[in-house]
């Protein structure tokens, strides 16, 4: 066979894996924090963020350090890398992506999720009908 091909089919190889690699990486499962530390797996963990327990940004290992209670009832310490994420304080619920690191959550990314400015409260629409 020609060098070129047998360097082609290489390379089309390599690429296959690494998207698959790929793939595999950013296709996360959501579950609480039990089924993460079940399956030692990166997952997605929703939940609420603790706000009478510790809160704070490591500076010496640019970390943000929060507590948060996932679906079951369950609080862990979540380390996330980087920064604390916008809107953090008003968020009325939290998505951490990670892994369970022998004490801790460790995440990745923290998303929040905001309460609308479109959202009325109840009050206000039952008067309005």
């Amino acid at each position: 066979m020609k060098p070129k091909i047998i360097i082609g089919a290489v390379v089309v190889a390599i690429g296959l894996v690494l998207g698959t690699v790929n793939f595999l990486e950013s296709n996360v499962e959501y579950m609480d924090f039990a089924g993460a530390e079940r399956t030692g797996k990166k997952a997605q963990v929703k939940g609420e963020w603790v706000k009478d327990m510790e809160t704070r940004f490591d500076t010496q290992n640019a970390q943000f350090v929060f507590y948060m209670r996932d679906e079951s009832q369950r609080v862990m310490k979540v380390v996330l890398e980087g920064a604390k994420p916008n809107n953090f304080e008003i968020a009325t619920s939290v998505v951490a992506k990670g892994r369970i690191m022998e004490d801790h959550f460790h995440a990745t990314d923290v998303l929040t999720k905001c309460p609308s400015k479109y959202e009325g409260d109840a009050e206000t629409v039952k008067k309005t009908l």
